[in-house]
């Protein structure tokens, strides 16, 4: 199974996407986990057919840059190491996010990956799914303690328990901080999610190619009702998900087994190149179970680790270029690709988050996007930098009453002025 380089919005791992650095092929991760070997094969691959540049994106996947004539053998270099889909056709629609520390995570009220294989295999092997967006997403959130619960998604389903067991809250067009739609019991959550899938295909026209382009038309409540028609849904109130705690994606944290522990890591602002990669997969087969697995904020973790070897683990990230705490500014930046890379990007994002790092006041987190598209973050940060010529920035900050990126607090800013008005935030008792 091969493809030739060509154009389109969103980029798969058969479809490659020009940018200005290169083509970029996105590889789809199930649950965001790796084999190490696997791993080998991505780094191998970004090195001999592309430029070397690997990223881990916020929907815990991998992309390589640079991709020139060479495709072909990229591409085949990674089906053969079983990181393609099941058939070409359903390679766009495997968008479906976990928990980085499903299964293992010591707050969970589930294993999600069970149900996630069911939901994997269903949207690869029904040719009628294959018709969704490539941007058509789904989340399943076990409860865990680490959990992105800011990305919107189409549908997502989150487990707590009743006194009858276990069942599953779920919404659309939202996240699992929102209020849910209705729950299912355990026995009907694909179910649930196959009838929302069809309900959607059956009612949307066609430029309405996200959940929320069709309930800007429909009310929830009347889509709620077709789907009842289709499966047991019960109401919910009084049921709020919890929250995650902060920075669980950085350092050794135990799992749910005595004595195993997952080491986070973050490669500076999302980006590895192949020696980082694989000398995190040698790590992963050394002192883990020969895995890996990759989290929306754009992190690597290391599951199955003895508690005793902790320490080794993160000296060895550290010497290979990844960030293993939070006092690292770099930990708490996110940048798109920028001018560098993307004919969209109106500076580079990429260096100018480099000299923003040792200004960036402590604790705080920011987003720099060379354009309104947000491709790095799927979710609004405390402070967004937008970029509105080479080196300048408008600032935002998160308002939870206004869209996007929040509320607009000064315009076209140096990077040294952005730092200051970000110190004088930080300081500030009304921050939130």
């Amino acid at each position: 199974m091969s493809t030739a380089l060509r154009p389109s919005a969103c980029p798969g791992l058969l479809r490659i996407v020009l940018a200005l650095d290169g083509g970029i092929c996105r590889i789809k991760l199930d649950g965001g986990s790796i084999s190490a070997d696997q791993a080998d094969a991505v780094a191998c691959a970004a090195e001999r057919f592309a430029s070397g540049v690997i990223e881990a994106t916020n929907r815990g996947n991998l992309q390589i840059r640079g991709i020139g004539a060479q495709s072909t053998a990229l591409i085949d270099t990674l089906l053969a190491a079983g990181l393609g889909p099941k058939n070409a056709a359903g390679d766009d629609v495997r968008n479906l996010m976990l928990s980085p520390t499903a299964g293992i995570d010591r707050q969970m009220h589930c294993d999600t990956r069970v149900l996630a294989g069911q939901i994997l295999d269903t949207l690869q092997t029904h040719p009628r799914f294959h018709e969704l967006s490539a941007k058509f997403a789904v989340q399943l959130d076990g409860g865990e303690a680490l959990a992105m619960l800011e990305h919107p998604h189409d549908l997502w389903l989150s487990a707590f328990e009743r006194d009858d067991g276990l069942h599953w809250a779920f919404g659309l067009a939202g996240c699992p901080n929102d209020r849910p739609l209705g729950a299912v019991t355990v026995d009907n959550a694909h179910a649930l999610v196959v009838a929302v899938l069809e309900l959607f295909l059956a009612m949307a026209r066609p430029e309405q190619t996200r959940m929320r382009h069709l309930l800007e038309a429909l009310p929830r409540l009347a889509f709620l009702e077709q789907l009842r028609e289709r499966v047991p849904v019960t109401a919910i109130s009084n049921w709020q998900r919890s929250t995650s705690a902060d920075a669980l994606h950085l350092g050794a944290h135990q799992q749910n087994t005595r004595g195993r522990c997952y080491v986070g890591a973050v490669p500076p602002l999302g980006r590895l190149d192949p020696a980082m990669l694989r000398g995190a997969a040698q790590l992963a087969r050394q002192f883990g179970n020969g895995s890996l697995r990759f989290t929306p904020w754009q992190s690597l973790l290391l599951p199955n680790v003895n508690a005793t070897d902790t320490d080794k683990v993160l000296e060895q990230l550290r010497a290979l270029g990844l960030l293993t705490t939070e006092a690292e500014p770099l930990t708490r930046l996110i940048a798109c690709t920028g001018s560098d890379g993307c004919g969209k990007g109106l500076a580079d994002t990429k260096e100018d988050a480099r000299q923003l790092a040792p200004l960036l006041p402590a604790g705080l987190s920011a987003h720099l996007s060379g354009c309104p598209r947000s491709c790095a973050a799927a979710h609004c940060a405390p402070a967004t930098l937008l970029a509105v010529a080479p080196g300048r920035y408008d600032l935002y900050f998160r308002d939870a009453t206004q869209p996007g990126f929040g509320a607009l607090h000064a315009r076209n800013l140096t990077i040294e002025t952005a730092a200051t008005l970000l110190a004088a935030r930080s300081r500030s008792p009304l921050d939130a």
